[in-house]
């Protein structure tokens, strides 16, 4: 291997989740490390995906909690969004984690290079003329949003998610052209700051990665608080008008806004970035790898959105810890995607791990069993006003295969039916367990009992 100073047992091309968290894992384990970035560490998540949008969902549960007080004896009342200030506190929210991890990775030795990285060869990475040669190479590039034919993004009118985030006010009316995690949020948020909010939606149903039932549930959330949902219908034209953006979709009907939100999913970033020139072989753009992340060259690996599958921060940062302790020959196990939980962090969350009941009945025929808890038998529920379920899926006389919540936090559940489900645990595993009252958590523990035969509530 080359001996110079800029030799490294893993070179690392992007720091986002997947990438930094590579690079910390892989130095805690004694190799030396170049993390290449073109931006800023933390990537999406950090800057325009998780953590800014997350913030204006919060702002947004303040706006709704503001307007509805009245309901639990508090008198308050909802005289509009400060954008500036919202901005301040979401940008404030960013740049402590920001400062927080660019503190951290310089600490564990880790060599940080600024600038555009590209393949030159097959262990090199090229970045501003400087080349840094790595044992190992891992392709963190990431994504960025997508948009469609005749859309024509151009950050006034017509949006990606990066131009809603830096929004300077609250548009008067949106069409959100996508259904999903990301088009959902956003919709949530702008009804909350008190916009008329209309989803376009191409496929049956809002978030169809999800079980149909939580999609049902969430559809009639958001008509419930007068956000309007077209689904199975896409959009066929754009124009842009005087006060905003005319669409007309395919089934000829026109809707005027004054501003649409283009949110239909990310692309990965690997174009121009010499990976196809020196045989990493792609599909569609993304990086092919197998259930280790090892692209078809050797020595090369590859993390996160530019992986097919779920492009989830939380999976890119597992998959980076699983690659170092790959490299550093541990032998961890492989990250499986039926393992990763999933929330959409609107009003209702809809949260979820392991696979959905159409799914399991492709894969297991008759042979599965349906719970659906309803959270009216919640006590921490009803306080907190929400509506929702905790449905189970499970092979029957089997583990639980699939944990699908709907309702108000139910994000923070999903951590235990993560366990539930990725330990393999049957219904009579969980409910012995002691659940802290009042809590939503308990309406796991009731649906494993009541799924175990032994139902302490009628609501089962």
């Amino acid at each position: 291997m080359d001996n110079s100073a800029d030799a490294f047992d893993v070179v690392i091309l992007g720091a986002g989740s997947g990438g930094y968290s590579c690079a910390l894992r892989a130095s805690q384990l004694g190799l030396s490390v170049a993390l290449v970035e073109k931006d800023k560490l933390g990537g999406t998540c950090l800057h325009v995906g998780c953590i800014p949008t997350k913030a204006l969902l919060h702002a947004a549960e303040v706006a709704d909690a503001a307007r509805d007080s009245a309901k639990v004896g508090v008198t308050a009342t909802f005289d509009g969004i400060d954008v500036p200030a919202l901005h301040a506190y979401k940008d404030g929210v960013v740049t402590r984690l920001h400062k927080g991890l660019t503190g951290l990775v310089r600490g564990r030795g880790i060599t940080v290079v600024e600038g555009e990285g590209r393949l030159v060869d097959q262990r090199t990475v090229e970045v501003a003329g400087r080349r840094l040669t790595g044992r190992h190479l891992v392709l963190a590039t990431g994504s960025t949003p997508r948009t469609l034919p005749g859309l024509d993004v151009d950050g006034e009118r017509v949006l990606t998610s990066d131009h809603a985030l830096r929004l300077y006010r609250v548009p008067a009316s949106v069409v959100v052209v996508g259904g999903g995690v990301i088009g959902c949020e956003f919709a949530s948020v702008w009804r909350s700051f008190g916009a008329e909010v209309t989803i376009v939606e191409a496929l049956p149903r809002l978030v169809p990665g999800e079980d149909e039932a939580s999609s049902r549930a969430l559809e009639r959330a958001f008509r419930k608080r007068g956000i309007t949902a077209r689904t199975g219908v896409g959009f066929s034209a754009a124009e842009r008008t005087a006060s905003g953006v005319r669409l007309t979709l395919d089934d000829d009907q026109v809707l005027e806004a004054e501003v649409v939100l283009v949110a239909v999913g990310r692309g990965p970033v690997t174009e121009g970035l010499g990976f196809a020139e020196h045989g990493i072989e792609l599909d569609r753009g993304f990086v092919v790898t197998d259930e280790r992340c090892r692209t078809s060259v050797e020595g090369v690996f590859a993390v996160g959105d530019i992986v097919p599958g779920l492009q989830l921060a939380h999976r890119g940062f597992a998959q980076g810890i699983f690659v170092a302790e790959e490299i550093a020959g541990l032998e961890p196990r492989p990250i499986a995607d039926e393992t990763v939980p999933r929330v959409t962090y609107c009003d209702p969350e809809v949260a979820s791990v392991g696979i959905t009941e159409a799914t399991a009945r492709e894969r297991y025929g008759d042979a599965v069993e349906v719970l659906t808890y309803d959270l009216g038998g919640n006590g921490k529920s009803q306080i907190l006003q929400t509506q929702g379920f905790v449905k189970l899926v499970r092979r029957t006389d089997g583990p639980v295969v699939g944990i699908h919540l709907v309702g108000a936090r139910v994000g923070e559940m999903v951590a235990e039916a993560q366990l539930i489900v990725g330990w393999e645990a049957h219904p009579a595993d969980v409910a012995p367990l002691l659940h802290a009252h009042p809590t939503q958590g308990e309406a796991l523990g009731e649906a494993h009992l009541a799924l175990a035969g032994s139902p302490l509530h009628a609501h089962a």
